[in-house]
Protein backbone atom coordinates (compact mmCIF):
# COMPACT_ATOMS: atom_id res chain seq x y z
CA UNK A 1 0.00 0.00 0.00
CA UNK A 2 2.83 2.34 0.75
CA UNK A 3 4.43 1.77 -2.63
CA UNK A 4 1.06 2.18 -4.40
CA UNK A 5 0.38 5.42 -2.53
CA UNK A 6 3.83 6.76 -3.42
CA UNK A 7 3.34 5.78 -7.07
CA UNK A 8 0.16 7.81 -7.29
CA UNK A 9 1.76 11.03 -6.11
CA UNK A 10 3.34 12.01 -9.47
CA UNK A 11 -0.04 11.66 -11.18
CA UNK A 12 -1.63 13.90 -8.55
CA UNK A 13 1.11 16.47 -9.02
CA UNK A 14 0.62 16.41 -12.78
CA UNK A 15 -3.13 17.00 -12.40
CA UNK A 16 -2.56 19.87 -9.97
CA UNK A 17 0.00 21.50 -12.25
CA UNK A 18 -2.29 21.07 -15.28
CA UNK A 19 -5.12 22.75 -13.41
CA UNK A 20 -2.81 25.58 -12.37
CA UNK A 21 -1.59 26.23 -15.91
CA UNK A 22 -5.13 25.97 -17.28
CA UNK A 23 -6.32 28.58 -14.81
CA UNK A 24 -3.36 30.81 -15.61
CA UNK A 25 -4.02 30.49 -19.35
CA UNK A 26 -7.67 31.45 -18.90
CA UNK A 27 -6.68 34.47 -16.82
CA UNK A 28 -4.05 35.50 -19.41
CA UNK A 29 -6.59 35.11 -22.21
CA UNK A 30 -9.09 37.25 -20.30
CA UNK A 31 -6.46 39.94 -19.84
CA UNK A 32 -5.66 39.92 -23.55
CA UNK A 33 -9.30 40.48 -24.40
CA UNK A 34 -9.18 43.81 -22.56
CA UNK A 35 -6.60 45.01 -25.09
CA UNK A 36 -9.34 45.11 -27.72
CA UNK A 37 -11.26 47.81 -25.84
CA UNK A 38 -9.16 50.83 -27.00
CA UNK A 39 -9.50 49.82 -30.64
CA UNK A 40 -13.21 49.16 -30.16
CA UNK A 41 -13.71 52.55 -28.52
CA UNK A 42 -11.84 54.28 -31.34
CA UNK A 43 -14.00 52.47 -33.90
CA UNK A 44 -17.17 53.56 -32.13
CA UNK A 45 -16.05 57.19 -31.85
CA UNK A 46 -14.70 57.73 -35.37
CA UNK A 47 -16.95 55.38 -37.33
CA UNK A 48 -20.05 53.99 -35.65
CA UNK A 49 -21.22 57.24 -34.05
CA UNK A 50 -20.79 59.51 -37.14
CA UNK A 51 -22.32 56.95 -39.49
CA UNK A 52 -25.17 56.23 -37.09
CA UNK A 53 -25.88 59.95 -36.68
CA UNK A 54 -26.00 60.44 -40.44
CA UNK A 55 -28.29 57.46 -40.92
CA UNK A 56 -30.56 58.71 -38.13
CA UNK A 57 -30.93 62.02 -39.91
CA UNK A 58 -32.43 60.21 -42.89
CA UNK A 59 -35.67 59.77 -40.90
CA UNK A 60 -35.54 62.88 -38.70
CA UNK A 61 -34.65 65.75 -41.09
CA UNK A 62 -36.34 67.93 -42.12
CA UNK A 63 -39.06 66.17 -40.09
CA UNK A 64 -39.74 62.73 -38.69
CA UNK A 65 -40.79 60.33 -41.43
CA UNK A 66 -39.72 58.52 -44.58
CA UNK A 67 -40.12 61.42 -47.00
CA UNK A 68 -36.41 61.33 -47.87
CA UNK A 69 -36.64 57.73 -49.07
CA UNK A 70 -39.77 58.52 -51.06
CA UNK A 71 -37.87 61.33 -52.77
CA UNK A 72 -35.03 58.97 -53.74
CA UNK A 73 -37.31 56.82 -55.86
CA UNK A 74 -39.71 59.48 -57.13
CA UNK A 75 -37.36 62.30 -58.13
CA UNK A 76 -35.47 61.69 -61.35
CA UNK A 77 -32.09 62.99 -60.21
CA UNK A 78 -31.84 60.56 -57.30
CA UNK A 79 -33.24 57.57 -59.17
CA UNK A 80 -30.81 58.20 -62.04
CA UNK A 81 -27.85 58.41 -59.64
CA UNK A 82 -28.85 55.12 -58.03
CA UNK A 83 -29.17 53.46 -61.43
CA UNK A 84 -25.86 54.92 -62.61
CA UNK A 85 -24.10 53.62 -59.51
CA UNK A 86 -25.30 50.05 -60.02
CA UNK A 87 -24.67 50.04 -63.79
CA UNK A 88 -21.19 51.57 -63.57
CA UNK A 89 -20.13 49.31 -60.68
CA UNK A 90 -21.42 46.22 -62.47
CA UNK A 91 -19.75 47.24 -65.74
CA UNK A 92 -16.43 47.88 -64.04
CA UNK A 93 -16.68 44.55 -62.22
CA UNK A 94 -17.37 42.66 -65.46
CA UNK A 95 -14.50 44.35 -67.31
CA UNK A 96 -12.12 43.71 -64.41
CA UNK A 97 -13.14 40.05 -64.34
CA UNK A 98 -12.67 39.59 -68.09
CA UNK A 99 -9.29 41.33 -68.00
CA UNK A 100 -8.12 40.09 -64.62
CA UNK A 101 -8.86 36.38 -65.02
CA UNK A 102 -6.37 35.71 -67.83
CA UNK A 103 -3.83 38.00 -66.16
CA UNK A 104 -4.13 36.15 -62.86
CA UNK A 105 -3.89 32.83 -64.74
CA UNK A 106 -0.72 33.98 -66.48
CA UNK A 107 0.83 35.01 -63.16
CA UNK A 108 -0.13 31.69 -61.54
CA UNK A 109 1.37 29.71 -64.43
CA UNK A 110 4.58 31.76 -64.54
CA UNK A 111 7.66 30.55 -62.68
CA UNK A 112 10.39 32.13 -60.64
CA UNK A 113 11.50 35.61 -61.61
CA UNK A 114 8.75 36.09 -64.20
CA UNK A 115 6.05 35.48 -61.58
CA UNK A 116 7.63 37.95 -59.18
CA UNK A 117 7.91 40.51 -61.98
CA UNK A 118 4.23 40.15 -62.89
CA UNK A 119 3.10 40.42 -59.26
CA UNK A 120 5.28 43.51 -58.92
CA UNK A 121 3.63 45.02 -62.01
CA UNK A 122 0.20 44.48 -60.45
CA UNK A 123 1.26 46.06 -57.15
CA UNK A 124 3.04 49.11 -58.64
CA UNK A 125 -0.17 51.21 -59.03
CA UNK A 126 -0.68 51.09 -55.25
CA UNK A 127 2.37 53.32 -54.89
CA UNK A 128 0.49 56.21 -56.50
CA UNK A 129 -2.61 57.87 -55.06
CA UNK A 130 -5.98 57.51 -56.76
CA UNK A 131 -6.14 61.26 -57.36
CA UNK A 132 -2.82 61.29 -59.24
CA UNK A 133 -3.82 58.31 -61.39
CA UNK A 134 -7.17 59.88 -62.19
CA UNK A 135 -5.52 63.14 -63.28
CA UNK A 136 -3.10 61.10 -65.40
CA UNK A 137 -6.03 59.52 -67.25
CA UNK A 138 -7.59 62.96 -67.63
CA UNK A 139 -4.45 64.05 -69.50
CA UNK A 140 -4.14 60.87 -71.56
CA UNK A 141 -7.79 60.69 -72.64
CA UNK A 142 -8.38 64.32 -73.60
CA UNK A 143 -8.94 65.21 -77.26
CA UNK A 144 -5.30 66.32 -77.65
CA UNK A 145 -3.89 63.59 -75.43
CA UNK A 146 -1.47 60.81 -76.28
CA UNK A 147 -4.17 58.22 -76.93
CA UNK A 148 -6.13 60.36 -79.39
CA UNK A 149 -2.94 61.43 -81.14
CA UNK A 150 -1.92 57.78 -81.53
CA UNK A 151 -5.34 56.85 -82.92
CA UNK A 152 -5.19 59.71 -85.43
CA UNK A 153 -1.62 58.80 -86.42
CA UNK A 154 -2.64 55.19 -87.06
CA UNK A 155 -5.54 56.41 -89.19
CA UNK A 156 -8.16 54.59 -87.14
CA UNK A 157 -10.38 57.68 -87.08
CA UNK A 158 -10.56 61.05 -88.79
CA UNK A 159 -11.28 63.10 -85.68
CA UNK A 160 -10.47 62.80 -81.97
CA UNK A 161 -12.71 60.58 -79.85
CA UNK A 162 -14.31 62.14 -76.79
CA UNK A 163 -13.16 59.96 -73.92
CA UNK A 164 -13.38 62.30 -70.93
CA UNK A 165 -16.38 63.72 -69.09
CA UNK A 166 -18.44 60.74 -70.24
CA UNK A 167 -18.96 57.06 -69.41
CA UNK A 168 -15.83 55.96 -71.29
CA UNK A 169 -13.54 57.97 -69.03
CA UNK A 170 -15.27 56.72 -65.88
CA UNK A 171 -14.95 53.07 -66.91
CA UNK A 172 -11.33 53.40 -68.00
CA UNK A 173 -10.29 55.17 -64.81
CA UNK A 174 -12.17 52.87 -62.44
CA UNK A 175 -11.03 49.69 -64.20
CA UNK A 176 -7.41 50.81 -64.00
CA UNK A 177 -7.70 51.49 -60.26
CA UNK A 178 -9.79 48.44 -59.30
CA UNK A 179 -8.16 45.82 -61.54
CA UNK A 180 -5.54 44.78 -58.91
CA UNK A 181 -8.35 44.08 -56.45
CA UNK A 182 -9.66 41.50 -58.92
CA UNK A 183 -6.31 40.03 -59.91
CA UNK A 184 -4.92 39.41 -56.42
CA UNK A 185 -7.84 37.30 -55.08
CA UNK A 186 -7.86 35.31 -58.32
CA UNK A 187 -4.12 34.76 -58.19
CA UNK A 188 -4.19 33.67 -54.55
CA UNK A 189 -6.62 30.88 -55.49
CA UNK A 190 -5.15 29.90 -58.86
CA UNK A 191 -1.63 29.52 -57.52
CA UNK A 192 -2.87 26.69 -55.26
CA UNK A 193 -4.61 24.75 -58.07
CA UNK A 194 -2.51 21.76 -59.03
CA UNK A 195 -1.98 20.89 -62.70
CA UNK A 196 -2.79 17.28 -61.84
CA UNK A 197 -6.54 17.91 -62.09
CA UNK A 198 -6.50 19.46 -65.56
CA UNK A 199 -4.01 16.84 -66.77
CA UNK A 200 -6.27 14.07 -65.48
CA UNK A 201 -9.29 15.60 -67.24
CA UNK A 202 -7.31 15.91 -70.48
CA UNK A 203 -6.18 12.29 -70.23
CA UNK A 204 -9.84 11.27 -69.95
CA UNK A 205 -10.66 13.01 -73.22
CA UNK A 206 -11.86 16.43 -72.05
CA UNK A 207 -11.39 19.18 -74.61
CA UNK A 208 -9.62 22.38 -73.47
CA UNK A 209 -12.94 24.26 -73.27
CA UNK A 210 -14.65 21.49 -71.32
CA UNK A 211 -11.58 21.12 -69.12
CA UNK A 212 -11.74 24.78 -68.24
CA UNK A 213 -15.50 24.92 -67.68
CA UNK A 214 -15.81 21.70 -65.68
CA UNK A 215 -12.49 21.57 -63.80
CA UNK A 216 -10.50 24.80 -63.64
CA UNK A 217 -13.29 27.37 -63.41
CA UNK A 218 -15.10 25.65 -60.49
CA UNK A 219 -11.81 25.33 -58.61
CA UNK A 220 -11.04 29.02 -59.15
CA UNK A 221 -14.57 30.10 -58.18
CA UNK A 222 -13.62 31.36 -54.68
CA UNK A 223 -11.25 33.85 -56.30
CA UNK A 224 -13.91 34.90 -58.80
CA UNK A 225 -16.51 35.43 -56.06
CA UNK A 226 -14.20 37.30 -53.72
CA UNK A 227 -12.74 39.51 -56.43
CA UNK A 228 -16.15 40.28 -57.90
CA UNK A 229 -17.64 41.29 -54.56
CA UNK A 230 -14.58 43.33 -53.63
CA UNK A 231 -14.56 45.31 -56.89
CA UNK A 232 -18.33 45.80 -56.97
CA UNK A 233 -18.54 47.03 -53.37
CA UNK A 234 -15.62 49.42 -53.84
CA UNK A 235 -17.16 50.70 -57.06
CA UNK A 236 -20.44 51.54 -55.32
CA UNK A 237 -18.77 54.22 -53.20
CA UNK A 238 -16.43 55.75 -55.78
CA UNK A 239 -16.21 59.53 -55.83
CA UNK A 240 -12.98 61.03 -57.22
CA UNK A 241 -12.80 59.15 -60.53
CA UNK A 242 -16.40 59.73 -61.71
CA UNK A 243 -16.23 63.34 -60.48
CA UNK A 244 -13.16 64.11 -62.61
CA UNK A 245 -13.63 61.83 -65.62
CA UNK A 246 -17.42 61.62 -65.79
CA UNK A 247 -20.06 63.96 -67.08
CA UNK A 248 -23.43 65.14 -65.89
CA UNK A 249 -25.03 61.86 -66.90
CA UNK A 250 -22.55 59.76 -64.91
CA UNK A 251 -23.28 61.07 -61.41
CA UNK A 252 -22.98 58.37 -58.74
CA UNK A 253 -24.33 58.18 -55.21
CA UNK A 254 -21.12 59.36 -53.53
CA UNK A 255 -21.07 62.50 -55.67
CA UNK A 256 -24.72 63.18 -54.88
CA UNK A 257 -24.11 62.80 -51.14
CA UNK A 258 -21.28 65.33 -51.29
CA UNK A 259 -23.43 67.74 -53.30
CA UNK A 260 -26.42 67.49 -50.97
CA UNK A 261 -24.28 68.18 -47.90
CA UNK A 262 -21.83 70.82 -49.16
CA UNK A 263 -24.09 72.82 -51.46
CA UNK A 264 -27.63 72.35 -50.16
CA UNK A 265 -27.16 71.25 -46.56
CA UNK A 266 -29.77 68.49 -46.95
CA UNK A 267 -28.46 66.02 -44.40
CA UNK A 268 -31.68 64.00 -44.52
CA UNK A 269 -31.32 63.19 -48.23
CA UNK A 270 -27.61 62.51 -47.73
CA UNK A 271 -28.42 60.09 -44.90
CA UNK A 272 -31.03 58.32 -47.00
CA UNK A 273 -28.57 57.94 -49.88
CA UNK A 274 -25.96 56.60 -47.46
CA UNK A 275 -28.44 54.09 -46.07
CA UNK A 276 -29.33 52.89 -49.57
CA UNK A 277 -25.63 52.54 -50.35
CA UNK A 278 -25.07 50.62 -47.12
CA UNK A 279 -28.03 48.40 -47.96
CA UNK A 280 -26.53 47.64 -51.37
CA UNK A 281 -23.25 46.62 -49.77
CA UNK A 282 -25.10 44.43 -47.29
CA UNK A 283 -27.06 42.70 -50.04
CA UNK A 284 -23.84 42.05 -51.96
CA UNK A 285 -22.19 40.41 -48.96
CA UNK A 286 -25.36 38.44 -48.23
CA UNK A 287 -25.23 37.01 -51.73
CA UNK A 288 -21.58 36.09 -51.18
CA UNK A 289 -22.43 34.27 -47.95
CA UNK A 290 -25.36 32.61 -49.70
CA UNK A 291 -22.94 31.04 -52.18
CA UNK A 292 -20.87 29.60 -49.35
CA UNK A 293 -18.68 32.53 -48.27
CA UNK A 294 -16.63 32.73 -51.42
CA UNK A 295 -16.94 29.05 -52.16
CA UNK A 296 -18.51 27.22 -55.03
CA UNK A 297 -22.22 28.02 -55.58
CA UNK A 298 -24.64 25.61 -54.00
Amino acid sequence: MRFGRIATKPAVVVRVMAGFFRTGTVRLSARREWLVLPALALLVVVFAYPVGSLLLRSVTEPRLGFQNFVALFTQTVYARALLNTVIISASVTLICLLAGYPLAYSIAQAKGRMRRLLVFAVLVPFWTSILVRTFAWLVLLQTKGVINRTILWLGLTDEPITMVHNRIGVLVGMVHILLPFMVLPLYSVMVRISDVYTQAAASLGATPVRNFLRVYLPMSWPGVANGTVLVFVMGLGYFITPALLGGAGDTMIAQLIETEVSQFGQWGIAGALSLVLLFGVGVTFALLFRTGVGGRPR
